[in-house]
């Protein structure tokens, strides 16, 4: 097909060493100059991809995490996590979940969450008698979590690429992240429970005790401030309050005034960092956007997204073969290529077959950006894996081990996902939308 000898050109002149945006623009130029004889419409088209007022919500996210970040409140939500699930057959690898998830609907990024939780999480689940194995293989999946919990860049982008209402994107991401969490916690408690059941045998392991009333009181006191935001930005959209973009505003500042007036680690200097890097990532996000929207352009021109639609409706596909079509490519994509221009590269071509077949495009959406982060602990470039092993000094091939288990348990969620379409689709569908 015209797509993917496209692609495959595509990919070929990216591992030359140029970046992402410039290979895609420079691409999507020489064929529409070879096609058309030049691109007259070039500052229009550029333009129509960056004057939208939803991609203000990607530098607010991206300044809310690094107040968060700044403020050091990852102990804290870790501390709480360790004090009410301890006692539990696994109970520091489900602890480690918890705040992996909790700290997800803070930043919204996975490589921070993998980051910042593994440097917490890691040394405490070693210092206790977990493998190293399973101690990278629960931050290597936990922090996955970053992009399908809300907030999520990655979904504010295809929810701009695809026109689907971010708010909607975000809740449908709320019980199949709980789900994703759900089945990383259930596998710590047989697998970690079970190793603990032998070392207690053997009396070498003491499980601690149950946390008492007043040491939970405490955990909760101290990480009070910092559980209040997921709350506050997914209430307020949940109830129409605000927009995803206001939500963005709000949750940046209601983190700035909580990492600089409960924790007292955040001053001017800190802001001002902290805005020079949501500038910074924007600015590079901003021209994968318009190289990846000048892509679309040219493959629109091409006629791709029809001869897509023509190709379905002639070997009458159904839906879940495409879905399933959609998301083996998707995880060979994520080998090679960065989630945002996924996102760019696929949308504008498949949204065509998505309305033929039927398919909703928040349903969708939840499936890529579960695939998106099956991409991130993935041999042998994956980020979060990387994250790890510069955390922890460990070989790159254990690392590598350690996280095929959480890949097929989010190859499972998937399948879930794609089988009961509700769990992603029934959140958003008693919500007050907007953008």
């Amino acid at each position: 097909m015209t797509f993917l000898i496209i692609l495959t050109v595509l990919i070929a002149l990216l591992y030359t060493g140029l970046p992402m945006f410039a290979g895609m623009f420079l691409f999507s130029v020489g064929i529409l100059f070879w096609v058309e004889g030049g691109v007259p419409t070039l500052g229009e088209t550029i333009l129509g991809h960056l004057d939208g007022y939803l991609l203000v919500a990607i530098p607010l996210f991206m300044l809310m995490s690094h107040f968060m970040v700044r403020g050091k409140v990852v102990d804290d939500l870790y501390a709480a996590a360790h004090t009410f699930l301890r006692h539990i057959p696994g109970g520091l690898g489900i602890a480690t979940v918890f705040a992996c998830a909790v700290f997800a609907a803070i930043s919204g990024s996975s490589v921070a969450t993998a980051l910042t939780i593994g440097a917490v999480a890691i040394p405490q689940m070693l210092k206790y008698g977990y493998s190293p194995r399973g101690a990278y293989g629960v931050v290597a999946g936990g922090g996955t979590l970053g992009i399908l919990i809300p907030p999520s860049a990655p979904m504010v982008l295809y929810g701009v690429a695809s026109d689907t209402s971010v708010g909607a994107l975000f809740m449908a991401g709320v019980i199949p992240g709980i789900l994703l969490a759900a089945i990383f916690a259930a596998y710590c408690f047989f697998t970690e429970g079970r190793r603990e059941a032998k070392l207690i045998a053997e009396g070498t392991f003491v499980r601690p005790a149950r946390a008492s009333l007043r040491e939970m009181g405490h955990a909760i006191k101290r990480s009070f401030w910092a559980l209040t935001l997921p709350p506050f930005v997914l209430g307020g959209m949940y109830f129409g309050i605000f927009t995803a973009t206001e939500a963005a505003a709000t949750g940046a500042l209601w983190a700035l005034l909580i990492a600089a007036f409960i924790y007292r680690q955040v001053g001017p200097k800190q802001i001002w960092e902290g805005g020079q890097e949501a500038a910074r990532i924007s600015a590079v996000l901003f021209m994968i956007i318009v190289s990846a929207g000048l892509f679309g352009h040219m493959l629109t021109k091409l006629h791709v997204p029809d001869q897509l639609v023509a190709w379905v409706v002639e070997n009458n596909v159904s839906r879940t073969q495409f879905l399933i079509l959609m998301m083996l490519l998707l995880f060979v994509l994520g080998l090679i290529l960065e989630s945002f221009s996924i996102i760019l590269i696929t949308t504008p071509v498949i949204l065509p077959v998505l309305a033929q077949l039927d398919i909703d495009r928040v349903w969708y959406g939840v499936m890529l950006t579960i695939n998106l982060e099956l991409a991130l602990i993935s041999p042998p470039v994956g980020m979060n894996l990387i994250v790890i092993r510069s955390i922890t000094g460990a070989p790159l091939v254990e690392v590598d081990k350690a996280a095929i288990p959480y890949m097929g348990m989010m190859a499972l969620a998937i399948g879930i996902i794609m089988l009961w379409p509700q769990l992603a689709l029934w959140l958003p569908g008693t919500m007050q939308l907007g953008n």
